[in-house]
């Protein structure tokens, strides 16, 4: 079982990711967990090296062994489990999400990792053909992001970092916008068709580029003017597979 010291480069480098909220700079994401872990591998993932803290590294046999301290120092959850493993993204195009039933997800200025990431886990629940995270959003490899998927970020196709005028250069589909005044109810879309659902960011919205585009509908609500981000998508994409017939 291979040990590296405090000191060593690959921890100077998974440090710095932590802090940036990034890939390392050799491409891999910081997976974190036991979970996740198992999911990279399930979705064929190249693993590039697994860590293991010494007190867990008898349950991680294939790690190379850290020390406790430096374990903490790049861990980001309050109670790790003891073992980060370096995954190499899978690489996508929009080609892979233009599909013949396309539904595509667009995160527009979304900066909550949390968000983000719960987003993509409820893209992959209910069938989304791809997921969009343009420019001015938060990195989808970020720890946090990446735990909110619970995984989801290694199995649904994925493009990030996208200026917003090339994807409406790009992508040709209807384009829906949660707009909380919209007068569209999002049920009187057409979700069954190929299109692709746009979520603003927390604080400011859909940006006015991509508005040009969009058409905006509404979910209806009570007492509340409009909804968590994450909320809202995970009910715009219900109605889309509700609309395509899909079913548990």
């Amino acid at each position: 079982m291979d040990s590296l010291s405090d000191k060593h480069p690959l921890l100077k480098q998974i440090r710095r990711a932590v802090s940036r909220g990034t890939l390392t700079e050799d491409g891999y994401a910081l997976a974190e967990g036991v979970h996740l872990l198992a999911e990279a591998r399930a979705a064929g993932r190249e693993i590039g090296a697994i860590l293991a803290a010494e007190s867990a590294s008898s349950r991680f046999p294939e790690a190379r062994v850290i020390s406790d301290k430096a374990f903490r120092e790049i861990a980001s959850t309050e109670t790790p489990q003891g073992v980060i493993a370096l995954v190499r993204p899978g690489s996508w195009s929009f080609e892979d999400m233009l599909t013949a039933d396309a539904l595509i997800v667009v995160l527009d200025g979304i900066q909550d990792p949390g968000n983000a990431g719960a987003i993509l886990r409820a893209s992959a629940a209910f069938g989304a053909s791809g997921v969009v995270f343009l420019k001015g959003t938060v990195n989808p490899y970020n720890p946090k992001c990446l735990r909110g998927s619970a995984g989801s970020a290694f199995r649904v196709p994925l493009v990030s970092a996208i200026e917003a005028r090339e994807f409406l250069d790009r992508v040709s589909l209807p384009f829906y916008a949660a707009m909380p005044r919209a007068t569209r109810l999002a049920s009187e879309a057409d979700l069954a068709s190929p299109c692709a659902l746009i979520i603003g960011s927390e604080g400011h919205g859909v940006s006015s580029q991509i508005q040009t585009r969009a058409q905006g509908v509404r979910i209806p609500t009570s007492g509340v003017e409009s909804l968590n981000a994450a909320v809202a998508a995970g009910i715009l994409l219900y109605e889309a597979r509700r609309q395509r017939g899909g079913s548990a």
